[in-house]
């Protein structure tokens, strides 16, 4: 089971949390996924008297940033496991790409945001990973050599 875990790009979480939503058709019909997606869940009032209506979208996207927080304390192993979540994490990157690029409900904001998130998982993940190596061998003197 742990191994699971630290192969798993775990932001394919919202991706699949996405997808059930727009496949099933809980949002509706695939035109009404922004609507949906733009619909206050709750609201929080503040000291100043504004009002923040919390959406769907809102939710999705800062249960994904806590995700990708997590994906990138992951990245800072440097093991054979890290290797193949990175690779997943591409691979992951590549079905939001599609969606994005090809399906009904796909192209939004929110969709468009997660999907730079993985991006950036993708990235940052190659790059701890290649510095953490790098200091771990000790090849070199930190982020910039002398």
């Amino acid at each position: 089971m742990y191994v699971f875990i630290d192969i798993f790009p775990l932001l394919a979480i919202p991706l699949l949390i996405y997808n059930f939503i727009v496949l099933t058709g809980i949002a509706g019909s695939t035109e009404n996924v922004q609507a949906w997606l733009a619909g206050a869940v709750f609201t929080v009032h503040s000291f100043s008297g504004d009002a923040w209506n919390v959406s769907t979208g809102d939710i999705l996207i800062l249960f994904a940033i806590l995700v990708l927080f997590v994906e990138i304390v992951k990245s800072t192993r440097t093991d054979s496991l890290s290797l193949i979540n990175h690779g997943l994490a591409a691979l992951v990157f590549v079905f939001f790409l599609i969606e994005f690029l090809t399906m009904h409900g796909f192209t939004n904001s929110v969709f468009c945001i997660l999907m730079m998130m993985q991006l950036v998982d993708v990235v940052a993940g190659y790059t701890v990973t290649a510095v953490a190596a790098r200091r771990d061998i000790g090849s070199g003197s930190g982020i910039l050599p002398h």
